[in-house]
């Protein structure tokens, strides 16, 4: 009577090493970018929250940029402050009393990985998407649109 061997042999061991290396290479890019528009929404989320707060500003005020002891939100001694994000840096351009520019540009925090994009949104509500060339989201796919915010690679909105 033979007895039967148990265990693997090198060839079964080396068949599943891989197919999971296969598996491995298909899924981490798809999981890197599901990240990465996981962190576009800080910046889209946070442009929209300052801009209601411009617009109620504008309300009560009749303007932007009043003057006086009155300061706009975004500006330097505002009580509405500008957020601190974890991946992008807001900044705001109050251009006159009845126009305003605020963007969100990714690399704020020391992550590099959303560095190189930008998005903007004025007093119209119009919204455009930057990215320079070269940098890390270039290099992912990404691309500007200047009608809305890319959330996709390729300047899909």
């Amino acid at each position: 009577m033979q007895r039967r061997r148990s265990g693997f042999t090198l060839i079964e061991l080396l068949i599943t090493v891989g197919a999971i290396a296969i598996l491995a290479s298909i899924a981490l890019p798809i999981y890197t970018d599901y990240v990465r528009r996981g962190k576009i929404a800080e910046a889209t989320s946070n442009l929209l929250a300052m801009r209601t707060k411009m617009e109620q500003f504008y309300q009560d005020n009749r303007s932007y940029n009043p003057g006086g002891l009155i300061t706009a939100p975004c500006q330097p001694g505002s009580s509405v402050p500008v957020p601190t994000l974890k991946y992008f840096t807001i900044t705001c351009l109050v251009l006159n009393a009845t126009q305003y520019t605020i963007q969100a540009a990714g690399g704020a925090g020391g992550d590099q990985t959303m560095a190189g994009i930008a998005f903007t949104i004025d007093q119209s509500n119009n919204r455009a998407s930057t990215v320079t060339s070269g940098t890390a989201m270039a290099n992912a796919g990404y691309i500007g649109n200047p009608g809305c915010w890319v959330i996709k690679k390729g300047g899909i909105c």
